[in-house]
């Protein structure tokens, strides 16, 4: 569509900050007035806005759109968005590591080990890890941890963790980037190390440049979301 209005700003509300177009507030697509609850991340949203030239485009918004999906989608639909995320708990990336060549073997432990001991620290439980394809099963205890871990996320950060998972393909990947122990580019490379390794040997088609990109750029909004969330509140600890 067409830019139909000349400024966005920010308006400080009773339950937190609207973005406005012109004065008015902006609505989601289910109608909701697109009100957040930190300063930061309202001015960033209005930014996307306001960098816009003669047509909107959604798809250069991520910021909109996952503030979009906290105020339509998440409130109603939160157990259903937390036991889809746990089920990645048992088919993990990060969980399955390749028995050879001894290369890849090393760099898959290098890499994702010290992640995995990281949110397993943080929980204060055991992640089962195997080589090749046969299914595991992560213990009783580990999933209680990760339910109650999840659960304790507001709908802003349970809206960042889901977008991230998606794009990683991890649970664990995407805990760890939400806690602070991975930056968006250290998930994401970690998320495609085996498909970097494959790109070293046999070089990358176009459809595969841009279908990273799109998942760069994915984990990137999602980490970015969460860091301008977390401005306005007190600093995390494990």
């Amino acid at each position: 569509m067409k830019r139909f209005y000349k400024v966005a700003a920010v308006a400080a509300v009773d339950d937190g900050f609207a973005v406005t177009l012109d004065g008015k507030t902006i609505r989601t697509p289910m109608g909701t007035h697109l009100r957040v609850p930190h300063e930061p991340l309202a001015e960033a949203i209005a930014e996307e806005w306001l960098a816009q030239e003669e047509t909107v485009k959604p798809h250069t918004m991520p910021l909109t759109q996952l503030a979009s999906t906290a105020l339509d989608r998440v409130a109603e639909k939160r157990e259903a968005m937390i036991a889809h995320m746990l089920n990645y708990a048992d088919t993990d990336l990060l969980c399955y590591r390749a028995q050879s060549p001894s290369d890849l073997v090393a760099r898959q432990t290098s890499l994702w080990h010290p992640i995995l001991d990281g949110v397993a620290a943080s929980l204060g439980v055991e992640i089962r890890v195997t080589h090749g394809v046969l299914p595991i099963s992560q213990p009783e205890a580990t999933m209680e941890a990760l339910r109650r871990k999840v659960e304790s996320y507001d709908d802003w950060r349970l809206t960042a963790l889901q977008s991230a998972v998606s794009a990683l393909g991890s649970l664990f990947l995407a805990l760890a980037m939400l806690e602070g122990r991975l930056n968006a580019d250290e998930a994401f490379a970690a998320s495609e190390l085996d498909e970097t390794y494959q790109i070293e040997f046999w070089g990358e088609d176009p459809e595969a440049t841009k279908r990273r990109e799109a998942l760069r750029n994915d984990i990137a909004a999602a980490g970015r979301f969460v860091e301008l969330c977390l401005r306005g509140y007190p600093p995390m600890h494990s």
